[in-house]
């Protein structure tokens, strides 16, 4: 009992919004840096102040009151960015319309989640968080950093792009045609609830935007000469759409085959949308060249297939094969439990593809950070970007590596010598410290993370 309610002290100081805000400042002193775009420097240093990298190299000196880390024997690496997780979400599906472009995952962040502080002790400090793939098009995405404890708010990634959650194949024919009794039922159907709906924002614009000018004109008439236009309302769904379209949202589409890819990737070059990531992929492999040639992105499992028909066909090689073509490619977790070792989930492209263990770490880092609009600021490290940051006891790519350290904007969220253990495990009432920490892990697909609450909804 005295450790749970310990948990709830920490939990309510780590929320006060004063500190949530801190950001950090520690200089690591002779550490095996891992930059991802500049190589390995043996023995080197690097300084974060006030939550930004100020100074990486050799040699360097700690500002006076600046914290100092003994990084001898360690390697220090960015934080590892996950660009399709569901790891503290509330809500997963609005599943009863094929197209929920006006939704958005902001107000369904569970900033308590002990899964934050799991993923930051397997040195994760960014994600991409979406919803369920029961829509075609679905709901606007949100990027957080994982400042454990934080309000809502304050686990915002600030001036990340804004994204959005595309789906194909059987998640949305079974939520709607087979499950709701509407198009699209059929793969034939998806693809047309796409460009039915693209050419119907269009088709608002322009009849918005010339109301818009009209009303401007019937209000600068003084003398009664212009009849009043009639009115064309505002419409978000719409607005979010033309958003798409204008390049203002990134798309992250859940695929698996490589027809739809393929049949994407078309529809995108007819209205002109460049950024966009194929979610899951097993079967990018396949068009890997195709990809490539538009400049779409990837992001995919190591090895994780079978676990329902469409994605039978697949290969440990996907990755490798994406990365050999040119494709900016990624490795995701879309699992709160695999989500702790991505870094093994990278080790993986160099056992099965022999992949470099340089492009694996970039499938962690740098990659997702390009396809989430985001490295400007995080996924090497670099002069100017963010001061996330994670130390190992080895090198990353080694299973026998841990994760020591995890710093978000300089300030250190996991410890993994001082932390307490209460932190470890999910706090209930109603379980004992015995059970709390043995009950409380999700384990591989025993839910599935897209399809989670559709099943229940098919079923009525």
């Amino acid at each position: 009992m005295k450790n749970i309610v310990n948990t709830l002290l920490l939990l309510v100081i780590f929320s006060v919004p004063s500190l949530a805000q801190e950001k950090g400042s520690v200089f690591i002193q002779n550490a095996t840096l891992i930059t991802i775009t500049d190589g390995i420097i043996e023995n080197g240093d690097v300084l974060i102040i006030d939550g930004v990298i100020t100074g990486i190299g050799t040699n360097l000196s700690a500002p006076l009151g600046v914290n100092v880390v003994n990084g001898s024997g360690k390697y220090v690496m960015p934080g590892i960015i996950d660009a399709h997780s569901h790891l503290n979400t509330v809500s997963t599906n609005e599943a009863r319309n094929p197209v929920t472009a006006e939704v958005t995952m902001e107000e369904s962040i569970n900033p308590n989640s002990v899964s934050i502080y799991r993923a930051i002790a397997g040195g994760v400090t960014s994600i991409h968080l979406m919803h369920g793939s029961a829509n075609v098009i679905g709901g606007q995405g949100e990027t957080l950093k994982l400042r454990y404890g934080v309000s809502q708010d304050e686990m915002r990634f600030r001036n990340a792009k804004r994204t959005i959650k595309f789906a194909l194949g059987e998640n949305p024919t079974r939520v709607h045609g087979q499950g709701n009794g509407i198009q699209p039922r059929t793969r034939m159907g998806v693809e047309q609830i796409i460009r039915g709906h693209f050419d119907e924002a269009l088709d608002y614009k322009k009849k918005r935007e010339a109301y818009i000018e009209t009303k401007k004109v019937y209000e600068r008439d003084r003398r009664g000469r212009i009849v009043p236009p009639v009115p064309v309302a505002k419409n978000l769904r719409y607005d979010v759409l033309n958003d798409i379209i204008d390049g203002e949202i990134l798309v992250h589409c859940h695929s698996y085959r490589a027809d739809e890819i393929l049949m994407l990737m078309r529809v995108f070059n007819d209205y002109g949308i460049k950024n966009y990531t194929f979610q899951h992929a097993n079967e990018a492999f396949k068009v890997a060249p195709e990809i490539a040639k538009n400049g779409a992105y990837t992001s995919v499992f190591a090895d994780w297939w079978a676990y329902k028909f469409e994605v039978y066909y697949s290969t440990a090689y996907n990755a490798t094969i994406l990365n050999e073509n040119g494709v900016t490619n990624s490795i995701n977790s879309d699992s709160n439990e695999l989500i702790r070792h991505l870094n093994h989930e990278a080790a993986k492209t160099v056992r099965y593809g022999e992949t470099s263990e340089a492009d694996a770490l970039k499938m962690i880092t740098i990659n997702p950070a390009m396809q989430l609009g985001i490295d400007k600021m995080v996924g090497s490290l670099e002069v100017g970007k963010h001061g996330d940051i994670a130390i190992w006891s080895g090198h990353p790519l080694s299973i026998y590596s841990k994760v020591l350290q995890t710093y978000i904007d300089g300030k250190k969220y996991f410890d993994m010598l001082t932390n307490p253990a209460d932190m470890r495990i999910a706090v209930d009432s109603n379980d004992s410290y015995t059970e709390a920490e043995f009950n409380t892990f999700i384990k591989g697909r025993e839910e599935d993370a897209c399809m989670s609450d559709v099943f229940e909804l098919i079923q009525h």
